[in-house]
């Protein structure tokens, strides 16, 4: 037996628990991962709420999560990539990774190397190969200004970084607490609240050339009024002004497996060239505390649990 997150019905913290269930076996072409680390993110908490029933189905009792990192505690048939005792990131595609074991397919795997610490490694997948693929999306040149809505978040805090990488001028848009972070990673900071169109414009004098929203609340219609055209807005959260104005929800992948985009990002991490900040670890058996923290939306960085 082992011990996973489980929900019966849709609803708040409140309906998550903590199971006994029975151990997985891997099959063809599937490894058993026992868990040392699972990023929590926003996109589980409107799955486990029902808010996108309509794209994302569940059926009960569902589990939840799909970053991680850990060990290989057994392999199935015809897995050669890997051997027990080996350490990988990957990513569950059957909402169960906030478990202790977890069954991954080997394709959803890679090796983690040494000195990225568990808790990045296990936060990496939906933020990291989220933001790898908006900034894609938008196909940010050289000397080009792009605006970050939500730039100190989980996926922000990387798509500031793959911005700069990409030889953009970052602007990210965050509360003023987190000015600090944005400056030392090359961001300018601006404030959100009355009066951010015109703080944005001042800090942009020559226009805004591109525009990542992964925080939602206007901030697509913000982009259009600033002149930035709709092919160079990438929304991650609000679909419904993504349906109205025609913007970007795509993640930009330009057809790479999560896999081959989690490699790349681990090991920009394990030479130094990426931060990933975390927030707040919490064991397990506090997930609705965990929970709870994310869905208030002012933490810097990664959630993460460890079972």
């Amino acid at each position: 037996m082992s011990k996973a997150v489980r929900y019966n019905e849709f609803g708040g913290v409140e309906v998550l628990r903590i199971e006994e269930v029975d151990r997985p076996a891997p099959g063809a072409g599937q490894v058993l991962v026992r868990v040392k680390a699972a990023g929590i993110n926003p996109g589980e908490a409107a799955l486990r709420r029902g808010a996108m029933m309509d794209i994302f189905p569940s059926t009960f009792p569902s589990g939840q999560g799909s970053d991680l990192a850990g060990v290989v505690a057994e392999v199935g048939a015809g897995v050669e990539r890997f051997s027990v005792g080996d350490k990988v990131i990957g990513f569950s595609e059957q909402r169960s990774s906030h478990a202790e074991l977890v069954l991954v397919d080997v394709d959803n795997l890679t090796p983690k190397p040494e000195n990225v610490p568990w808790e990045v490694a296990g936060s990496l997948y939906i933020a990291g190969v989220t933001a790898w693929g908006a900034v894609h999306s938008v196909q940010l040149e050289k000397g080009e200004t792009v605006v970050i809505a939500g730039a100190a978040g989980g996926v922000g805090s990387f798509a500031v970084q793959l911005a700069r990488r990409a030889g953009a001028t970052v602007i990210g848009l965050a509360s003023a607490h987190n000015d600090q972070w944005l400056r030392s990673h090359g961001a300018i900071p601006v404030a959100y609240g009355d009066g951010v169109a015109d703080r944005l414009a001042a800090a942009a004098p020559d226009g805004i050339d591109a525009f990542i929203d992964a925080h939602g609340d206007g901030y697509v219609e913000l982009a259009l009024a600033l002149g930035v055209s709709t092919e160079r807005i990438d929304t991650l959260i609000d679909f419904a002004a993504a349906a109205k104005h025609g913007v970007k929800t795509e993640p930009g992948a330009d057809g790479r497996r999560g896999a081959e985009v989690l490699a790349e990002l681990a090991a920009l991490i394990a030479d130094g060239h990426l931060e990933v900040p975390i927030a707040n670890v919490y064991p397990l058996s506090q997930v609705r505390e965990a929970y709870t923290e994310l869905e208030r939306r002012r933490t810097h960085g990664k959630i993460v649990l460890k079972p």
